[in-house]
């Protein structure tokens, strides 16, 4: 069964391969800088560095799921965070050593504008001005396409004194590392231990990974996962003064993610399931006690940003009508019926074959964040604006397949293990991404 749920993904990720290369022979722009599924041309880069993640993968194959069985708590989330950091890192640097920080340093991404931003004040106020094609003034193609949170989080990077590309690209392998601990600690509330432990070394050898180092979506999957882990952790114990405040700082960081990037608003059905599945337990009043703390945090961010000056549904609108006017929207409309598909060829593979095995065999309380964070898949594949580039936009719910490898038989741990981590370099090796 699980190979077979494999062996398909496999199948239609191949046959999305053939149909993009169709579409571009006869003509036809998909705006992946020559590639067909994911973003980037084949131009296979084999170096003495990819030694270093296959030692590394070998080492988390070998001894990944024993170290997970029997590590204290903290230590297995300490050594997960930097299990993953290393991973990403070591993924990255078989392209050079410098292929850290240069994605951030491009002119299209969001340290090109931090020198931009003055006071903060006039910055929200007049943000939405600098998003349509045609103003004076345009920030650059990503800042564009979000809020202004995004672009915020450099800007404050660099007022403390860590500006520049190498800062930026550390705190996205932060945020995409953090993901990790988050994630377990989810698990454990929602379902148990055991299952947590389990989907460690998953989550440490994440194909995702290629992505993580270096794009802002690992960054913004990082501060959606914790928002989540939060109001999972407030909804677990009974009413009291800590849950209170878990609940709330789960709510400020959703608020917060909502500011990262516009698809994050279906991170609420993440939130929903990892409280509501408590309601057994709390009572109906008790999950909406936790429901409406986090919403006080959430409505908080949302008031200090909307006072700020920069409404929310507004600033959407006009990224949306910026979609449609931008160079590459005509294009990829035309082959809208390639991206609803190929959308998910590329969301594929960022989860891996793990994953894929998990989720044929999924069942129990496990199973509901997995598909919670399908459902969000699914909400921003039918929106028609996400037209490829989901294998690092998906970050964030990505990182919340992870817990499908919970149903896996522990005998074939290694077996998908390894595959994971193949699929990673192969990526990697292969094709020339621009994250």
């Amino acid at each position: 069964m699980r190979g077979l749920a494999v062996g398909a993904v496999a199948a239609g990720v191949l046959a999305v391969w053939l149909w993009g290369r169709e579409i571009t022979r006869r003509g036809g722009d998909l705006h992946l800088r020559e590639g067909y599924v994911v973003v980037g041309p084949v131009d296979v880069v084999l170096s003495a560095r990819v030694l270093l993640p296959l030692a590394l993968a070998a080492a988390v194959v070998l001894w990944g799921p024993e170290l997970a069985r029997r590590l204290r708590w903290p230590a297995l989330l300490a050594a997960g965070t930097a299990g993953a950091a290393g991973w990403a890192v070591a993924l990255a640097v078989n392209g050079g050593w410098d292929a850290l920080a240069a994605p951030m340093a491009t002119e299209h991404e969001y340290v090109a504008d931090v020198g931009r931003v003055g006071d903060l004040g006039t910055f929200l106020s007049t943000y939405v001005d600098s998003v349509p094609v045609g103003s004076a003034d345009p920030w650059v193609t990503h800042v564009s396409g979000h809020p202004p949170g995004a672009l915020l989080a450099f800007v404050l990077l660099d007022r403390i004194g860590l500006g520049g590309p190498g800062w930026a690209a550390a705190l996205c392998i932060a945020g995409g590392a953090l993901a990790v601990p988050a994630v377990l600690v989810a698990v454990r509330t929602v379902a148990d231990e055991a299952a947590a432990r389990t989907v460690a070394p998953f989550a440490v050898l994440l194909p995702g990974a290629v992505w993580i180092a270096t794009s802002a979506d690992a960054l913004f999957a990082g501060v959606t996962a914790w928002g989540v882990a939060l109001l999972a952790l407030a909804a677990a114990r009974a009413p009291s003064r800590a849950g209170n405040v878990r609940a709330l700082a789960g709510g400020l960081l959703l608020g917060g993610s909502l500011y990262l990037s516009f698809g994050l608003a279906a991170a609420g059905l993440l939130a929903l399931t990892a409280v509501l599945v408590q309601w057994s337990r709390l009572g109906w009043s008790g999950v909406l006690r936790v429901l409406a703390v986090g919403g006080v945090g959430v409505a908080l961010v949302v008031a200090v940003v909307t006072v700020g000056g920069y409404w929310w549904f507004d600033g959407l609108e006009v990224v949306a009508q910026r979609v449609r006017d931008g160079a590459a929207y005509a294009d990829r409309e035309e082959q809208s019926s390639w991206f609803l598909v190929g959308d998910l060829a590329a969301g594929a593979l960022a989860a891996g074959p793990a994953v894929v095995a998990g989720l044929a065999g999924i069942r129990g309380r496990t199973a509901l964040l997995p598909l919670a964070a399908l459902a969000g898949i699914l909400v921003s594949d039918l929106s028609g604006f996400v037209l490829g580039e989901t294998e690092r936009i998906w970050l964030p719910f990505v990182v919340w397949l992870l817990p499908a490898t919970a149903s896996l038989p522990a005998r074939s741990h290694r077996f998908w293990l390894t595959l994971s981590a193949l699929l990673a370099v192969a990526v990697e090796v292969t094709v020339r991404t621009p994250w």
